[in-house]
């Protein structure tokens, strides 16, 4: 059995189910799962059975696909109710994501993310060569001044309560860890999120049920489990949840949040296609997804997502778009167009495929005609600027934006990496961008168009990329403009042919990889590393890791003594306990240590995403060191 075989349960029947077990019984749940995870599984109809043994078995009733109520977990053996197969089987399954908010709710969120304030670590600036950095303390937005009529909203003593349950629960999972993290430390992570959530707090209760996913993918050994993400999710939960004491008015709407991905009327929409890309994800699920761009440049998708892998995604390519009466399919919607009526739009710009909606086909444009040719002509910095704040690791989820730019480059060759080789291709103001694949799946075409290009220098191309955060300018590349100057290529799906490109029209010679910034070899990742162990073992173990005198010495030569500073509060306290009268170790203070990594992990993501902006602005004199032009 998996977790995929298994219907979605509801948070709060977990936490019911797990609150309900006797002291000895939760101490067995752990291995309950385990075992039950190995055992078959039948679903009919709504109903999933799971066969305990050779005579008992265990229900799990699901009407429309969640299982909502602690009575639909029903188990044939004589301790039942009071048994702890149901709660295991609660614990081995899925969790329920909320439902989605109506489109018509009010809307009681800010449109533009705020920055957090509390705690708000110094912040360094990208260091230079030659020059002492400055420490500039980070400054709380300053609360907005109303009349003696109105003045902002706060928090209620509810929303405080619960905003505090789910920081607790949240410094618990770091004091024990992925190992000591089980379902019972997991039940009251969903009993605070589902608390949050029926206090109107949606954000902060997404974040919860996000680590309590990844807790339970990284206890499996998931092989799609990577500990960055679990540092994120736990992050943004113990930061939004810290937010809401502390923040008002338009910050507060911000720090609430609002239900996942409500889709709101947008009338009449004419769009034209840009390009389509394959999804494929390391939970098995495939598809495609086709971006297009309204009359205002305001981009759009439209996706087919669902269990299958690559083998969908190439499939799913050549099948009509669910939009309306139109009978595109995605890969020719990329280059044609859509009039659409009762459009509905979801805040990340999905587009909705509802009983309204109507979509009939229209002439295209192409990538150098109005209205698409307006997106190249934002200068590569600002564009660098705006996909940052998309795929910023603690981004407002209602912030919108895309994470895609839009550049003319000319193709300078292959570039060897660490990791293998990339295309090194230089856009305006001289910036040298490395150019990656999407995905390196065989099935897909990626690969093989990056190996054809990279063959091809001195190629001038207009292309799409997607940002990848890093302390040199660096895209995944997913379409460009034909060689020959006709029509354009989805590099995931189309195939290059060598008769396509053009000669070399003029060497470049290469020097031998090097940094592209300050950043490429900060010992910031001194302090990232001790951020993520913590996550794995908990607190103790980076309490015994020792002294970290030698790490704290090289960052502050590097000018990043703020970040010197907090590895040191780190580790301090990591290892601090303390003795009552009797020589007695009294409980460790986790509120603080928590508090500490929050502000390590802050500041690093901080710090990189500054890098990665300074990175995009080219240098003085338009030209990257490292790159020449030969005869």
């Amino acid at each position: 059995m998996t977790a995929a075989q298994l219907p979605p349960v509801a948070p709060e029947v977990t936490a019911t189910l797990v609150e309900d077990l006797s002291p000895r019984l939760r101490k067995r749940l752990d291995a309950a799962v385990t075992k039950l995870g190995a055992r078959p599984t039948h679903r009919d109809g709504d109903t999933v059975t799971i066969a305990v043994d050779d005579e008992t078995e265990l229900r799990l009733h699901a009407p429309g696909g969640v299982v909502a109520t602690a009575d639909a977990i029903s188990c044939g053996c004589l301790l039942a109710p009071a048994c702890v197969h149901r709660a295991a089987a609660a614990c081995a399954a899925p969790t329920a994501d909320p439902a989605p908010e109506p489109a018509d709710r009010p809307d009681r969120t800010a449109p533009e993310p705020v920055p957090m304030m509390d705690p708000a670590p110094m912040t360094d600036p990208a260091p230079t060569t030659g020059s002492a950095p400055t420490l500039t303390p980070a400054t709380p937005t300053a609360p907005l001044t109303l009349d003696s009529a109105a003045s902002p909203e706060v928090a209620s003593p509810a929303q405080r309560a619960a905003a505090d349950a789910l920081w607790s629960a949240g410094a618990a999972v770091l004091e024990a860890g992925v190992d000591g993290a089980g379902a019972v430390t997991q039940a009251v992570l969903l009993r605070a999120a589902h608390t949050a959530r029926l206090r109107q707090l949606p954000r902060a209760a997404g974040a919860a049920l996000s680590v309590v996913t990844l807790l339970r993918a990284a206890r499996a050994g998931d092989p799609s489990y990577r500990t960055a993400d679990l540092v994120t999710a736990l992050a943004e939960l113990l930061g939004t949840a810290r937010r809401v004491g502390t923040a008002s008015g338009a910050e507060l709407a911000a720090v609430r949040g609002r239900a996942r991905r409500p889709y709101s009327p947008d009338g009449s929409l004419r769009l034209y296609g840009l390009f389509t890309e394959p999804v494929v994800t390391d939970s098995g699920h495939g598809g495609a997804r086709t971006w297009v761009a309204g009359s205002d440049g305001r981009l759009c998708t439209v996706g087919d997502v669902a269990p299958g892998g690559v083998g969908r995604a190439l499939g799913v390519a050549d099948r009509a778009v669910r939009l309306g009466d139109s009978a595109l399919t995605h890969r020719e919607l990329g280059r044609a167009g859509l009039a659409v009526s009762g459009a509905t739009v979801s805040p990340d710009g999905r587009l909705g495929a509802g009983k309204g909606v109507k979509a009939v086909s229209a002439r295209g444009a192409a990538w150098t005609e109005p209205p698409l040719a307006a997106l190249w002509e934002t200068p590569p910095s600002e564009q660098a600027a705006r996909a940052l704040r998309s795929v910023s690791r603690y981004a407002d989820p209602e912030g919108g934006g895309s994470d895609l730019l839009f550049l003319d480059v000319e193709l300078l060759g292959a570039v060897r990496e660490s990791g293998g080789t990339c295309l090194l291709a230089r856009c305006e103001g001289g910036t040298a961008v490395r150019l990656t694949v999407a995905d390196d799946d065989p099935a897909l075409a990626h690969r093989d168009n990056l190996t054809l290009l990279a063959a091809a220098p001195g190629t001038r191309l207009r292309i799409i990329g997607r940002l990848v955060p890093a302390p040199h300018p660096r895209l995944t590349l997913l379409a460009c403009s034909h060689p020959s100057g006709q029509g354009t290529i989805d590099l995931g799906f189309d195939r290059l042919r060598r008769a396509d490109l053009p000669d070399p029209v003029a060497p470049v010679h290469l020097a031998p990889p090097q940094p592209e910034s300050s950043g490429a070899h900060s010992p910031l990742y001194l302090l990232e590393r001790r951020i993520e162990q913590t996550v794995p073992a908990g607190r103790a173990a980076l309490g015994m890791l020792g002294d970290v005198t030698a790490e704290t010495r090289r960052i502050r030569r590097a000018g990043l003594p703020t970040a010197a500073g907090l590895l040191a509060a780190l580790c301090a306290s990591a290892a601090r306990r303390e003795r009552d009268l009797f020589g007695r170790l009294l409980p460790a203070d986790t509120d603080g240590f928590a508090t500490y990594w929050l502000s390590a992990a802050r500041y690093t993501a901080a710090v990189a995403e500054s890098l990665c902006a300074a990175a995009w602005n080219p240098t003085r004199d338009g030209k990257e060191e490292h790159v020449g032009r030969g005869a």
